[in-house]
């Protein structure tokens, strides 16, 4: 009767927004810990409560692409806008090399866990001023 529907195709990751107690130290907490740039603009969310535009940083890892942007929490609570963030890394010493970094920057951290389950990866878990987990992960024979 009529033809299959297929998936529209994604060109990849864009962009995640968190809703931060305090946009700027948050900005500058990611610049220096991430080493992410921070753009001369924001995506409008009126919609989604994103609070005054004035009062939003959007962030870029030039090497990937990815992009963080931060909001302002309108004096709401922020815990639970965002679950956790993950970034890959390509080895497992890079992970290392991340902790390290942590240290000097005296950023709380788990160290690096080995997992098994439900397979072999391994990961780093941090946490943002507001309490976010960021995570570092490599899977190996992934990149």
């Amino acid at each position: 009767m009529g033809s299959a529907i297929e998936r529209p195709a994604v060109t990849g990751f864009h962009h995640v927004a968190a809703a931060v107690t305090d946009v700027e130290s948050s900005a500058l907490w990611y610049q220096r810990v991430l080493g992410l740039q921070r753009l001369p603009m924001t995506f409008p969310h009126h919609d989604a409560g994103g609070g005054d535009p004035d009062e939003a940083a959007l962030l870029l890892d030039a090497a990937t692409g990815v992009m963080i942007e931060l909001h302002g929490a309108d004096g709401g609570p922020v815990r639970g806008a965002l679950d956790h963030l993950a970034f890959g890394v390509a080895d497992r010493a890079t992970l290392d090399a991340w902790a390290a970094w942590l240290d000097t920057l005296t950023v709380p951290h788990g160290g690096v866990v080995d997992r098994t389950d439900p397979t072999a990866y391994a990961t780093l878990e941090f946490r943002d001023p507001d309490g976010i987990t960021l995570e570092f992960i490599h899977f190996p024979g992934r990149g």
